[in-house]
């Protein structure tokens, strides 16, 4: 009976194993944060200095997030910020760059 009192968490794709863990909840979140602001701010060319910089910082994170994650729910949210951090990189390095010296 012991089975009875168990929780099934292998079937779900956010599945966790019921313990916290605040650093990956923390660097998946600031991914996702990133990501959003890079892949947003990447759709106007001015903005690429916002976009670039955000975006090479979520890639990190994200990468570092993906290094240390432990359940699915935690990569699933990084795969996401670091695709948007991904594209809004490259976006805003083909606006600008880094490091200024807009291109028309």
């Amino acid at each position: 009976m012991a089975q009875a009192l168990r929780p099934n968490t292998a079937g779900g794709l956010f599945a966790t194993d019921g313990k916290p863990h605040p650093l990956q909840d923390t660097l998946m979140v600031v991914t996702l944060v990133l990501g959003l602001t890079s892949f947003i701010t990447a759709m106007f060319s001015h903005l690429h200095l916002l976009s670039s910089w955000a975006g090479l910082v979520g890639i990190l994170t994200g990468a570092y997030g993906q290094w240390v994650s432990v359940t699915t729910r935690e990569r699933f949210g990084l795969i996401i910020g670091l695709g948007a951090a991904g594209v809004g990189f490259l976006l805003g390095m083909a606006h600008g760059g880094l490091f200024g010296g807009v291109i028309d």
